[in-house]
């Protein structure tokens, strides 16, 4: 075979081999598995995000008090006073830790929430602040993009504030609702309600508690069991 023959089908062997090896694929956004997909945990599961923790403390309720330690606290109580009531719980953080807000959602969609509860504190205002997703209701899909999947929960999250609404009423604490962009709550593929805790200011049927109250926060505490305990009978339909 002749030098310049050699080098033309080197040429081709060379291309040939190129035509084989697969291109580079860009990066995908990962995806939320939605209901049609195996779920990780059937039944009835409740997820409670307490806000902060570790390196980040949140709020400083006061001097000697930070936001991190009375979510926390709160998802402590409320885990003992569902799980009393024989609702499966599952929290993102049980210590003085901050998981990421993939890590945080990534829990609670892993465990096939039939509800999720991300819990704030605050210093201002008086009662219960709810907080649903900002995101417009988008329809179902097989697989959620994972920064918006709370787009496909949106009506059930609101029919899971109402109850909630309903029960702290019931319970004379004041409401205030509101809608807000917010992670980890967007990314969470369950109906999922932000709940900020403020103190109580006095009123004409209530005396005034501080946030760190303890029959204030069994007060709220009771109201949300009440209403988790409503919306297991519920959230099926």
């Amino acid at each position: 075979m002749r030098w310049t023959e050699a080098a033309a089908l080197a040429v081709i062997l060379l291309g040939c081999a190129q035509a084989q090896t697969p291109p580079p694929q860009a990066p995908q956004m990962p995806a939320v598995p939605a209901p049609a997909a195996p779920l990780v945990r059937p039944g009835f599961v409740v997820v409670l995000d307490a806000a902060h923790g570790g390196s980040d403390p949140g709020a400083h309720l006061r001097s000697d008090l930070q936001e991190k330690d009375v979510t926390l606290a709160l998802s402590n109580r409320l885990r003992s006073a569902l799980r009393a009531r024989g609702i499966d719980v599952v929290t993102t953080r049980d210590g003085d830790v901050n998981p990421s807000m993939a890590d945080r959602a990534g829990t609670a969609n892993h465990a096939a929430a039939a509800g999720c509860l991300v819990i704030h504190a605050t210093a201002t205002g008086s009662g219960v602040h709810l907080f649903t997703s900002s995101l417009a209701q988008a329809a179902p899909a097989r697989m959620l993009p994972w920064q918006t999947a709370q787009a496909a929960y949106v009506t059930q999250s609101l029919k899971l504030e109402s109850e909630i609404d309903s029960a702290l009423a019931h319970a004379q604490i004041p409401v205030t609702l509101g809608r807000a962009y917010v992670q980890p709550m967007d990314s969470l593929a369950c109906p999922a309600v932000a709940v900020e805790m403020a103190p109580l200011v006095a009123g004409h049927v209530t005396e005034a508690r501080g946030i760190s109250d303890a029959g204030y926060q069994k007060s709220v505490v009771d109201a949300l069991s009440a209403a988790l305990e409503s919306w297991r009978s519920d959230w099926k339909q």
